[in-house]
C-alpha cells in the first residue's frame, strides 16, 4: 500500500471503531469511559485505581537523532511501531502528546502522526480535542489572577510586584503578548506592572498536570508554585492565594486520559503536552502507567531529540514516576545525516553518500549517549522516497559497526506493515531482561554540577559557563531547599551545542547558561542556554493561511 493523498485525506478515508469497542479490547467497561462523541473518551479515575494492583508491560521510548526543522518523524514512527507490534501479535498502545493549536496554524502542523501512521481522529486531536489545553490555559490564569487580586487588596504575602514570575498563557502563538504592561487606568484596575503570556505549553501547570500521579498530588503540586518574590527575595507560593483546590477543579475533567485508536483501531492514550525545551516534553504520568497496566508494551516518545527528550523523559519523568523503559527506539532518516554531513537543508533531496557516512557521526553520538542509560538500543530509519539504497546501507553500517540492529521502516507509506521487522526486534529486547536502567545523576549532586555533567556526558562540551548573577541565582535554589530537583535542559534542539548551525557531534564547546528558572510545582529546575522562546510567532505564510472548510463541509489544509 502506497499513498500521495495528504495526511487529512488519509485519515478521513479512516475505518474506526467506536471507543467503546477499544476499550473493551482493553478490558474498560464501558461505564468507565466518557465518551466525548463516538471515537474519543476519558477514562475514569475509579477504574485507574482499580488497576493498580496489575503488573506493567514493558516500556518502549521512542526518540530521534537532532533533528531537521521538519522533524524525523517520532510521532509516526510511535504509531507505526505500536501498529507493527499488534501485526505480529503483540498487544501494544501508545502514550504520546497532545498537539498544541499554535504549531497547528503556525509551521509546524499538528502532531497526530502521517502517512499511514496516525492516531484518529486527526482534526479532533489536533483542534480542541477533548478541552484539556482550555482546562489548563484556565487554570493557569486563574492563579494569575488571584495573584493579581491578591496583590490589589492587602498583600497580606508581601509579595513584591517587580518581582513576579509567573505570567499568562494561551494556546497560540502570538508573538505580540510576550512582554506586555497590565493594571494601567488607575487604581480601581489593579497594580501596574510589566508582564506577558507565554503559549499553553510552556505552563508550569501543563509540567505539574503531566508529573502528578493523581488529584492529591496535582494538588500539592500546584500549591507549591512559586509565582514570585517577596522585597528580601522571599519565595511566594501559589497556596498563600489559597489557589489550589479551584485550579484542581478546573482541571478535574482534564486529568483523565484520553483514549482514541491509530488507522489500524489499535488503543492510543493522549493526554498532556509539555513544551520539550523549558519542560520535559512528555505525555502525562498518569496516562503512561495506565497503558502498562492495560497492555503487554507501551510505545511512547519524548519530545526533540534524545540529548534533550531521552534525557529528561529518562531524568525526570522516570526519576518522579518510576517507570523504566525495556527498550529505546532512536529514529534516524537520510536527509537528517545528510545534514548533519554539511549538506544544506535545501538540498538535501540528492543523493550524497559521503555526507550521510560523515553526519553519522551524531547517530553515533546518540547511541553512545543512550547507552549510558543501560537501556538496550535500537536504530529505525524512517524511509522517504528520495533515499537511495546506497544511503541506507551506509547507516545499516554504521550501527553494525557499533553493535546496533538499524531496520527499515517504511510506515508512513504501510502502516504496520512498515515496521513487523523491526517490531519483532524490539519486542525481543524488551523481553531479554538485558536492561539495567539507571539514572545519569544522583539527586544528591548540587544543581551546577547536574548542570555540568550532562553538557559534558551527553553534548560533548568541556563545560558551561555563566555570569556571576546566574550563578549565585543556583547558590540561592541550592540553599533554598531545592538541590535535590533534577535540571530540565532548556537549549536548541538541532544542535549538541547551544548553535543550532553546529551540526555533527561537536566537542569541546562551552554552553553557555543565560538564566535558571524554578518550576517549584513540577519539581525540576530550567537551566535555559541561549535563546529560548516561551511564546513562538506565526511565520511570514502560517499554515492558517491554508485552512478552510470545503464544499462537503470537511476541514482542509489541516496537516
Amino acid at each position: 500500500m502506497s499513498s500521495y493523498k495528504s495526511d487529512i485525506e488519509i485519515a478521513r478515508e479512516a475505518r474506526m471503531q467506536p471507543i467503546s469497542a477499544i476499550g473493551e479490547t482493553l478490558g474498560i467497561p464501558y461505564d468507565d469511559l466518557m465518551p466525548y462523541g463516538h471515537t474519543k473518551a476519558k477514562i475514569s479515575q475509579a477504574f485507574i485505581q482499580s488497576i493498580q494492583d496489575k503488573p506493567n508491560g514493558k516500556l518502549i521510548l521512542v526518540t530521534a537523532i537532532s533533528p531537521t526543522p521538519a522533524g524525523e518523524g517520532k510521532t509516526t514512527t510511535t504509531v507505526g511501531l505500536c501498529d507493527g507490534l499488534n501485526r505480529i501479535g503483540k498487544k501494544a498502545a501508545i502514550c504520546i502528546r497532545e498537539p498544541s493549536l499554535g504549531p497547528c496554524f503556525g509551521m509546524k502542523g499538528g502532531a497526530a502522526g502521517g502517512g499511514y501512521a496516525q492516531v484518529v481522529p486527526m482534526e479532533d486531536i489536533n483542534l480542541h480535542f477533548t478541552g484539556d489545553f482550555h482546562a489548563i490555559s484556565a487554570a493557569h490564569n486563574l492563579l494569575a489572577a488571584l495573584v493579581d487580586n491578591h496583590i490589589h487588596w492587602e498583600n497580606k504575602s508581601g509579595l513584591d510586584p517587580r518581582r513576579i514570575v509567573f505570567r499568562r498563557v494561551v494556546d497560540m502563538n502570538d508573538r505580540a503578548l510576550r512582554n506586555i504592561t497590565i493594571g494601567l487606568g488607575g487604581p480601581f484596575n489593579g497594580t501596574p506592572r510589566e508582564s506577558g503570556y507565554d503559549i499553553t505549553v510552556a505552563s508550569e501547570i501543563m509540567a505539574i498536570f503531566c508529573l502528578a500521579t493523581d488529584l492529591d498530588d496535582l494538588t500539592r503540586r500546584i500549591g507549591n508554585i512559586v509565582v514570585g518574590y517577596t522585597r528580601d527575595m522571599q519565595p511566594v507560593l501559589a497556596k498563600a492565594m489559597n489557589a489550589q483546590g479551584a485550579m484542581t477543579v478546573l482541571l478535574k475533567d482534564a486529568f483523565m486520559p484520553n483514549l482514541v485508536q491509530t488507522l489500524e483501531n489499535n488503543p492510543a492514550f493522549i493526554h498532556g503536552g509539555p513544551f520539550a525545551n523549558i519542560a520535559h516534553g512528555c505525555n502525562s504520568v498518569i496516562a503512561t502507567k495506565t497503558a502498562l497496566k492495560l497492555v503487554d508494551y507501551v510505545v511512547t516518545e519524548a519530545g526533540f531529540g534524545a540529548d534533550l527528550g531521552a534525557e529528561k523523559f529518562l531524568d525526570i519523568k522516570c526519576r518522579k514516576s518510576g517507570l523504566e523503559p525495556a527498550a529505546i527506539v532512536l529514529v534516524a532518516t537520510v536527509r537528517a545525516l545528510k545534514m548533519h554531513g554539511g549538506v544544506a537543508k535545501n538540498e538535501l533531496a540528492g543523493e550524497n553518500v559521503e555526507a550521510v557516512v560523515h553526519g553519522c557521526s551524531n547517530l553515533e553520538r546518540h547511541i553512545s549517549n543512550l547507552s549510558k542509560f543501560g537501556v538496550p538500543v535500537t536504530v529505525a530509519i524512517n524511509c522517504f522516497v528520495t533515499d537511495t539504497e546506497a544511503e541506507l546501507q551506509a547507516i545499516r553500517d554504521r550501527c553494525a559497526a557499533l553493535g546496533v540492529s538499524a531496520f527499515d521502516c517504511t510506515h508512513w507509506s504501510n502502516g504496520g506493515a512498515g515496521t513487523e521487522e523491526l517490531a519483532q526486534h524490539v519486542a525481543q529486547l524488551a523481553d531479554s531482561g538485558e536492561g539495567d536502567f539507571k539514572l545519569l545523576y544522583d539527586d544528591e549532586m548540587p544543581l551546577w554540577d547536574k548542570a555540568q555533567h550532562i553538557a559534558k556526558t551527553l553534548y560533548g562540551a568541556d563545560e558551561i559557563i555563566a555570569d556571576k548573577k546566574v550563578r549565585e541565582q543556583f547558590a540561592r535554589f541550592q540553599e533554598q531547599g531545592y538541590g535535590h530537583f533534577p535540571v530540565c535542559m532548556a537549549k536548541t534542539q538541532y544542535s549538541f551545542s547551544t548553535d543550532p548551525n553546529l551540526m555533527g557531534a561537536p566537542s569541546g564547546h562551552a554552553v553557555p547558561v543565560r538564566e535558571v528558572r524554578l518550576s517549584a510545582g513540577a519539581e525540576f529546575i530550567v537551566v535555559v542556554c541561549g535563546d529560548i522562546m516561551t511564546m513562538p510567532g506565526l511565520p511570514r505564510v502560517p499554515s492558517a493561511d491554508h485552512i478552510h472548510i470545503n464544499e462537503q463541509g470537511q476541514i482542509d489544509g489541516l496537516f
